[in-house]
């Protein structure tokens, strides 16, 4: 669990995306998308200090410090579109508790930097609810372990309908799961086949040392 659903109802970032109808256009706002990014973390923290959802409160609770984070970066800023697996497979997950959960790979998506192709695996994994399912984007790299957490990090990946759908892959965003807080949650592990041969020096931290 990622907790990162929690985090965009609480702080109220859904209202962003549910826009009400008008029948006048309205000039566009110019976004800084650093400054909004700076936003974001800050309201993540009062989130993480505060929400009784928060992991620092799960028993045993953890005191509460700052995330910590890469400086913001639009560098790191891609879009792509997801390559659908013909042929979708089942795959079992190990999680940071030792057990194991299954996930369907359902494609890619991909990105290139510096000249080289990087892809990474969009899973399928069965929701809380029966019959429903939620998408997972997670991944290694070479700061794995050193500047950014031991298990790897996560991005939000909400699948499209419209096979032409261009999906952001903002590792600005990329955030540790809960598991990085707290002993009491199991996290899925990232399979070396979501290894990324290169330093993703953006998004968040290990959290402490």
């Amino acid at each position: 669990m990622s907790g990162r659903a929690a985090i965009l109802l609480a702080t109220g970032l859904l209202l962003l995306s549910v826009a009400c109808r008008r029948e006048t256009a309205v000039p566009a706002v110019a976004v800084d998308p650093v400054a909004e990014l700076a936003s974001f973390r800050a309201r993540k923290d009062a989130y993480f200090r505060t929400s009784p959802q928060s992991p620092f409160q799960a028993e045993p609770k953890v005191p509460f410090a700052p995330l910590k984070y890469f400086a913001p970066d639009p560098g790191w800023i891609y879009q792509s579109k997801l390559r659908l697996d013909p042929n979708p497979r089942v795959v079992a997950i190990r999680d940071t508790q030792g057990e194991q959960r299954e996930a369907t790979i359902i494609g890619t998506v991909g990105f290139t930097r510096e000249g080289r192709s990087h892809t990474l695996t969009v899973y399928r994994m069965a929701g809380l609810a029966p019959g429903t399912y939620h998408y997972s984007l997670w991944f290694t790299d070479l700061t794995t372990g050193k500047e950014a957490y031991e298990v790897g990090r996560y991005l939000d990946f909400l699948k499209d309908e419209d096979p032409d759908h261009v999906y952001p892959l903002d590792f600005n965003h990329a955030y540790n799961p809960y598991c990085a807080y707290s002993p009491s949650y199991a996290c899925p592990i990232p399979r070396k086949e979501d290894h990324l041969d290169l330093a993703v020096t953006a998004g968040e931290k290990k959290w402490r040392e």
